[in-house]
């Protein structure tokens, strides 16, 4: 299984001959490696409905027909859209023909911002865990710290974990390696950061304060095979 980060909070997985992924703001982020228009999906994963998550979902999704993995009303309002949208929420988990996706509790907002500026209400927002062949990856979505990380971690063995460290709208990296320290992951990615000055941070730095040997920060386009 490949595993590649790509900016902010878009992160791929391959395995099985399917590509998974999360997040897909590309077309408006300076700090990816891909390119909107060429990239391949069979699932896009959402953990909530901000413009800087949704991202480029429609058009990939449509070009794909890809299936679309999303809180129950950010699923139905992309179904409205015309997507293949699979709606779930927190504490539910569904078998699917790739693996199994579980919708974890996450503390934050989320709704969509149309063109026009009307803010359209999309759920609660969530965290999600991925396994794959007995492989679990974490993708903690925006959120601050939570002291139910720990159950997350306790309940489940996590292979890699992406937690965010940008602070100002999430966790900052001194909560996020507290996080990290909860959920017990074999492997800490940082995410959400450097996007855009706000949430300028130190990514190297931060992985070298988790636990050792434990933290990796990966530059856009880099990998971790499990």
């Amino acid at each position: 299984m490949k595993v590649s980060y790509h900016g902010h909070a878009v992160v791929k997985v391959e395995a099985n001959g399917k590509t998974i992924l999360f997040d897909p703001f590309i077309s408006d982020n300076g700090n990816t490696d891909l390119d909107a228009d060429q990239v391949k999906a069979d699932v896009i994963l959402l953990t909530h409905g901000h413009n800087d998550h949704v991202g480029d979902t429609f058009e990939i999704a449509k070009r794909n027909d890809a299936q679309v993995i999303a809180p129950f009303e950010l699923a139905t309002y992309l179904g409205n859209k015309g997507l293949n949208a699979h709606p779930m929420y927190i504490g539910g988990g569904h078998e699917f023909d790739f693996g199994q996706v579980k919708f974890t509790q996450a503390f934050h907002g989320s709704s969509y911002q149309e063109e026009d500026g009307t803010i359209v209400y999309t759920g609660m927002p969530t965290g999600i865990l991925l396994t794959i062949d007995g492989k679990t990856i974490y993708h903690a979505g925006d959120t601050g710290l939570f002291s139910d990380m720990k159950m997350i971690g306790e309940r489940n063995d996590i292979d890699l974990a992406f937690l965010p460290i940008g602070d100002n709208f999430t966790m900052g990296p001194s909560d996020a390696l507290v996080a990290a320290e909860w959920i017990q992951a074999k492997q800490v990615v940082p995410v959400h950061y450097n996007t855009f000055d706000l949430i300028a941070q130190d990514g190297d730095a931060f992985a070298q304060e988790v636990k050792p040997g434990k933290g990796t920060a990966l530059k856009p386009g880099e990998s971790i095979e499990l």
